[in-house]
């Protein structure tokens, strides 16, 4: 059976993975982009984004395996855009543009479902009112032989962990403190005894921590 994973997930000390406040403008609320610089120097980033340079080290190197194997992807409706309650603007079609990074489908957890939406590149968005376990159905049936990646954001991620349903997770613990936003860790006692540990620490700081099922 496919995998289920989670890939450069950025977390600060104090376990918040995105700050208080997201808008529009502050697609991660208060933490700006301190969570992710790491990543935004990664060559890896750059490709995603048509552009070229980037550094190539550690943080590179676990960076990439975010995209190797998968053929379906899961978010959380805040994952795709700050919008709340019923779809007021359909011509949102998220943070990425017209050609999203993804090149899959991906499947978008909402109580408000929405007729899906192509976009360039191969990436398809599905909007979803189901259980975690539903769309992990679906995302398995779309990805057929390859993996399914949960994409965040951290209540999603937090809720696939709570259930059981993920094999493998990246965490980039980046050395900031952000004092309030969203925690990961919140509900999960004892998660460390499902899974083997390892880290890895890198010049930039950021150390990355690799959860794998036991």
């Amino acid at each position: 059976m496919s995998r289920v994973r989670v890939h450069n997930f950025s977390i600060s000390l104090d376990g918040f993975c995105t700050g208080e406040g997201q808008s529009l403008d502050a697609p991660f609320g208060h933490a700006g982009g301190r969570l992710h610089e790491w990543f935004f120097r990664t060559r890896t980033f750059r490709e995603m984004h048509g552009d070229s340079g980037g550094g190539t080290s550690v943080d590179d190197a676990v960076a990439r395996t975010w995209e190797a194997g998968i053929g379906a992807e899961i978010m959380g409706r805040n994952k795709f855009g700050p919008q709340r309650g019923p779809w007021e603007d359909h011509e949102w079609t998220g943070w990425w543009g017209a050609n999203p990074p993804f090149h899959t489908p991906v499947f978008v957890l909402t109580h408000y479902p929405r007729p899906s939406l192509e976009m360039e590149g191969g990436t398809t968005f599905h909007f979803v009112d189901v259980t975690p376990q539903e769309a992990l159905r679906q995302a398995r049936e779309a990805a057929g032989d390859l993996d399914v990646r949960i994409g965040g954001g951290v209540a999603t991620v937090r809720e696939f962990l709570r259930l059981d349903l993920v094999d493998h997770v990246h965490l980039a613990v980046v050395p900031i403190v952000l004092g309030r936003g969203e925690r990961l860790w919140d509900g999960l006692e004892g998660l460390e005894e499902r899974f083997e540990i390892e880290s890895v620490t890198t010049p930039s700081g950021v150390t990355h921590l690799t959860l794998t099922r036991r």
